[in-house]
């Protein structure tokens, strides 16, 4: 992979083999952390899945909520 300017950031692409591995779809977010040797290592985060697991652990309700409701108002 190439690195390339991306406005005041740099940026790499992902292969597709990578992509479809770890099922990443746009607006999906990474964790990416340094290891040893300079290698790296790339983390799909599973923040939405993790927070309605912590919910349900702790007997919430489960949220509803219509887009197309909120438009409405």
């Amino acid at each position: 992979m190439q690195v390339a300017k991306w406005g005041n950031s740099l940026a790499v692409r992902l292969p597709k083999a990578l992509v479809e591995r770890l099922g990443l779809k746009p607006g999906d977010e990474l964790e990416v952390v340094a290891s040893e040797d300079r290698l790296i290592a790339v983390e799909k985060r599973e923040r939405a899945a993790a927070a309605l697991s912590r919910m349900a652990a702790r007997h919430w309700p489960e949220a509803r909520f219509s887009r197309e409701d909120a438009n409405e108002r």
